[in-house]
């Protein structure tokens, strides 16, 4: 049977969809019938095809088999994106934070005993020897709760001022300007999300800082209250930021930064181009690289944090004049720079890897002002 130009349009993938809840519009709607041969030992009656039409026709030549149209993929910008971005950020940092749990733990130790503690490798000795395999896992739950909401919060409100900020200054400033555009929404987000996991935190440090103080969440939160009420749990929160913030601005900023240089000097294919894999490829890389600039900038505050969360009563002056200034910026800093390497880049993978799963696109790769076009 010949088919006409007409049909073989029909024929094109993307008519094969409809889109509107409007069965009379021949352009969301595709004709089967050319596609059935008349010697073909498959034969559909007139009336079956008439069954699947979603609207009545008054002869056989004008009935129609409808596929419905895929899920709409999720608007850029809209309410349903930022909640993606939470969920996104939730599960990125919750999930890579509890795994690094070990090291973290070591860390932590390295920073408040440091006769004790020597080096990674003895901290991993006395930790085993002292507690057992189950030591290298204590405070996971703090750590998944705290830094799951502080991910959700983290990501997801970047995303939320990255686009604020850049439709205050217009296309020619946030282009013009775009680091300041990073720098200023991930400093905005942090403030949230630190309120949100300083609780957390408090409880995580002690756990895994102080032998016989609780075994977890469970026990650990209610004992922190009655011995120091709900400041106890706050009581880091200038410190927290004092990390946080800068970590937070270092690693949005470079991250945006170094996959736009990929992507125009590393990468010859323009990344609209480029397949799901090797983006996620440039994610991962460009998160790791981020990593390391953070973990340098921000290793003072997080030995100040560690050292007033085990300390009860201490200032900062006391943690400046314990760990002297030297050690202030480089004790636990190896061990730090490695294990915030790695999280971050894998973060940005997890993170970018959700986006793509949900039907966004990945981050970075071009001035905020040209995303917020998209």
């Amino acid at each position: 049977m010949a088919i006409s130009e007409c049909n073989r349009q029909s024929l094109i993938p993307s008519y094969l969809y409809s889109s509107s809840s409007s069965a009379s519009s021949a352009k969301n709607h595709v004709d089967l019938r050319p596609l059935i041969n008349e010697n073909s030992t498959f034969l559909l009656s007139s009336t079956l095809l008439s069954s699947v039409s979603p609207s009545p026709s008054p002869s056989p030549r004008s009935s129609v088999v409808l596929v419905p149209a895929p899920s709409e993929k999720i608007q850029i910008f809209s309410p349903a994106f930022y909640a993606a971005c939470t969920a996104g950020g939730t599960l990125c940092c919750g999930l890579t934070h509890m795994a690094v749990t070990p090291l973290d733990i070591v860390k932590c130790n390295m920073q408040i005993d440091p006769a004790k503690y020597k080096s990674v490798r003895s901290g991993f000795g006395v930790l085993l020897k002292e507690q057992g395999a189950r030591g290298f896992f204590r405070g996971w739950v703090p750590t998944l709760l705290g830094y799951s909401a502080q991910g959700g919060c983290k990501y997801g409100f970047y995303e939320f001022f990255k686009k604020y900020y850049s439709d205050i200054a217009g296309p020619e400033f946030a282009t013009k300007y775009k680091t300041l555009i990073y720098l200023a929404g991930s400093a905005s987000a942090e403030v949230i999300a630190d309120v949100a996991l300083c609780p957390f935190e408090a409880v995580k440090v002690r756990v895994q800082t102080q032998p016989g103080f609780a075994r977890g969440m469970a026990d650990g939160f209610p004992k922190v209250i009655k011995t120091e009420g709900i400041a106890g749990l706050y009581k880091g929160l200038v410190p927290l930021w004092g990390r946080q913030i800068p970590y937070t601005m270092m690693k949005f900023a470079s991250f945006e930064n170094i996959v736009e240089m990929l992507y125009k000097y590393a990468i010859p294919t323009p990344k609209e181009q480029c397949s799901a894999t090797l983006q996620l490829g440039v994610s991962f890389a460009g998160g790791y690289v981020a990593g390391i600039f953070c973990a340098t900038i921000s290793h003072p505050a997080d030995n100040l944090v560690s050292f007033l969360n085990n300390a009860k009563g201490a200032t900062i002056g006391d943690a400046v004049k314990n760990l002297g200034l030297w050690g202030l910026f480089t004790r636990g800093l190896p061990l730090r720079i490695f294990m915030i390497g790695t999280l971050t880049g894998v973060q940005w993978g997890i993170y970018d890897a959700f986006k793509v799963f949900v039907g966004l696109p990945t981050t970075g790769g071009g001035p905020p002002a040209a995303q917020a076009a998209k």
